[in-house]
């Protein structure tokens, strides 16, 4: 917040009487300032926002399918690796359907991973991520690595505005 200047003294106000008197132009910005002065461009549109509801949504959906959050949460370094194994193929199972469900996922890049691959000028940077010695221009030879993944589509289901979307899990008590 910007604090107001002191008011002019005495002899600026003068000084700036007399300069009204013998400048029209100033005169004319000084009675109609909105008329003299340019329109301000607007403000450039911010980003939206993230799509919190959706995000939020999409890990209740995990949680509830696959106990994906029980699974990341727990601290599971005095399980068995048996006992770690058992949960994990809850967690995928459960999250593979939701994934299956809501989501069609296609390879942002197709190939058999451990094959040639040669990345072509003007490629997707967002697609293909270069690794290791990557020098020189286009088009680049490597080994596909990661197929990657690209969201061909999505069909989340409508959070509720009635809802409080931060509640991934609601707590259970049971009498």
């Amino acid at each position: 917040m910007t604090t107001p200047a002191a008011a002019p003294s005495f002899f600026t106000r003068l000084g700036l009487a007399f300069r009204v008197l013998g400048d029209a132009t100033l005169a004319a910005k000084l009675v109609s300032p909105a008329a003299a002065a340019p329109a301000p461009k607007p403000a450039a549109q911010a980003p939206a926002p993230a799509a919190e509801p959706s995000a939020l949504g999409l890990l209740a959906l995990l949680q509830r399918e696959g106990r994906l959050v029980d699974f990341l949460e727990e601290d599971v370094s005095g399980f068995s690796d048996a006992d770690i194994g058992a949960a994990a193929r809850v967690v995928h199972t459960g999250s593979r359907k939701v994934l299956r469900q809501y989501l069609k996922l296609e390879p942002a890049l197709v190939g058999t991973e451990g094959d040639p691959v040669t990345v072509p000028a003007g490629f997707s940077a967002e697609r293909i991520r270069l690794t290791g010695n990557v020098t020189g221009q286009p088009p680049f030879r490597g080994t596909l690595k990661h197929r990657g993944w690209f969201a061909a589509a999505v069909t989340l289901p409508v959070v509720s505005s009635a809802l409080d979307a931060r509640v991934i899990a609601p707590a259970e008590v049971e009498l």
